[in-house]
């Protein structure tokens, strides 16, 4: 397993006499045979600017940053997949941050780049090199010239086409789950928001949040024209917005007009949970998917990193049991990062809190952060570290209703992906 590192233009080697290593938080580890996977398809190697890679002498056995002005290399995994562990690297200045991105392990071997990371869910339907440019600007231009005074249309047009956001493309290319924005505001001061820092912040916001309450009829265009078919999924919650429920009312009257007019397809929100209130009422007008958003199910840890405004994971927990007891199927966005996520202590708190909840599904997502910013944020390690893959082997073990993944299915899609997973063809 060679190192792979870059030089200060961008080009990526493999080293042909050092080992690669990588880090589980903040400890440099071996990459174990097991724990490699090819690059998948819809990948992306990135440089980790500021940063010298960690190697290990093979004939020695001594951990060291490769000689040389040289700068570590991770992988950006598409959706489907979860990283096991992180590039081994060591920052140059140790105040420097790193862009909000899920970096992942990433090796030369067997004449091939390999990532440490598991395939927990179908990456076919999220890949992004199904995405033809052509057909997204063809479905942009159509869905602007048919709706020019809808400003949402306009506001997605730049996500799919600027950010290259999929959810947004895909509302324009009318598939899978397409995007509706409603909020400006937020519940929640997230540490790594992706849409809204503070103006003294060390992390730039990759992209800009939506900066107008939508109308009623803006919000139902947008529905009506993506619930086309039975699989269809329309979703609030996106990275550009704030938190959905804020604005409970709009949502609520764009969903009772929308089934007035077609039962089609399923209408979803993300969305972190703690408003108990407003969810009620957008359960109750017809809301038939959740996914909620989490780092943690230990208060200690939820608290730094969402940084709640005036709701606790007790109200999030009356949230999903409410909607779970509606018959909604309630998915976790669970924010993972090894050798935090796999801390004994959290996989205990986690599966109790799913246990006692109803949720479903638990999408098992790469969380998108500064390392050392984050390892500073949350409290101590309090048990052992079990491992990426061990956590999630227990988890399938403990929750055995409960689907690992990595994205929004409807029931059906639940059901298929049940189905793949006893035959043990889902996941590798």
């Amino acid at each position: 397993m060679k190192l792979v590192y870059a030089d200060r233009e961008g080009r990526v080697y493999d080293h042909p006499d050092y080992l690669a290593l990588a880090r589980s938080a903040d400890q440099a580890v071996e990459i174990l045979e097991e724990e490699l996977i090819p690059l998948p398809a819809g990948a992306t190697l990135v440089s980790l600017p500021g940063t010298r890679p960690l190697c290990m002498d093979p004939a020695s056995g001594r951990m060291l940053p490769l000689p040389g002005d040289y700068e570590a290399v991770g992988a950006l995994l598409p959706q489907g997949f979860t990283r096991l562990l992180l590039p081994g690297y060591v920052k140059a200045d140790r105040a420097a941050v790193l862009p909000l991105f899920g970096y992942t392990a990433v090796v030369w071997k067997d004449g091939g780049f390999h990532v440490a990371a598991e395939r927990c869910d179908d990456p076919e339907p999220w890949n992004p090199l199904n995405c033809p440019p052509d057909a997204l600007k063809g479905g942009v231009d159509t869905l602007l010239a048919r709706y020019p005074d809808n400003r949402l249309y306009e506001h997605l047009s730049h996500c799919a086409l600027g950010y290259e956001c999929l959810t947004a493309s895909n509302t324009f290319l009318q598939r899978l789950e397409g995007a509706v924005p409603v909020s400006f505001s937020c519940n929640a001061g997230c540490f790594g928001c992706i849409s809204e820092q503070p103006e003294d912040s060390a992390f730039p916001s990759p992209q800009t949040r939506l900066t107008f309450r939508p109308t009623v009829d803006e919000v139902v265009q947008i529905m009506l024209e993506h619930l086309r078919t039975p699989e269809s999924i329309i979703s609030f919650g996106q990275g550009c917005e704030g938190e959905p429920s804020t604005q409970a009312p709009l949502i609520i009257q764009a969903i009772r007009k929308v089934r007035e007019t077609t039962g089609m397809g399923y209408i979803n929100m993300n969305t972190n949970a703690g408003l108990t209130d407003h969810i009620r009422g957008i359960v109750d007008a017809g809301l038939q998917l959740m996914r909620v958003s989490t780092i943690s199910a230990r208060d200690d840890h939820y608290n730094a990193y969402y940084r709640p405004r005036g709701y606790r994971l007790a109200n999030v927990e009356k949230s999903i049991r409410y909607a779970a007891d509606k018959g909604v199927l309630v998915s976790l966005n669970y924010l993972i990062f090894p050798g935090v996520a796999d801390r004994e202590e959290e996989v205990e708190a986690m599966i109790d809190l799913v246990r006692r909840s109803g949720v479903k599904l638990i999408q098992m997502r790469n969380l998108n952060i500064d390392p050392e910013s984050y390892l500073t944020l949350i409290p101590p390690a309090q048990g052992e570290m079990l491992g990426m893959k061990q956590m999630l082997e227990i988890y399938r073990e403990e929750l055995p209703g409960v689907l690992i993944g990595s994205y929004t299915h409807t029931p059906a899609g639940w059901l298929r992906k049940q189905e793949r997973e006893s035959r043990g063809s889902e996941c590798r």
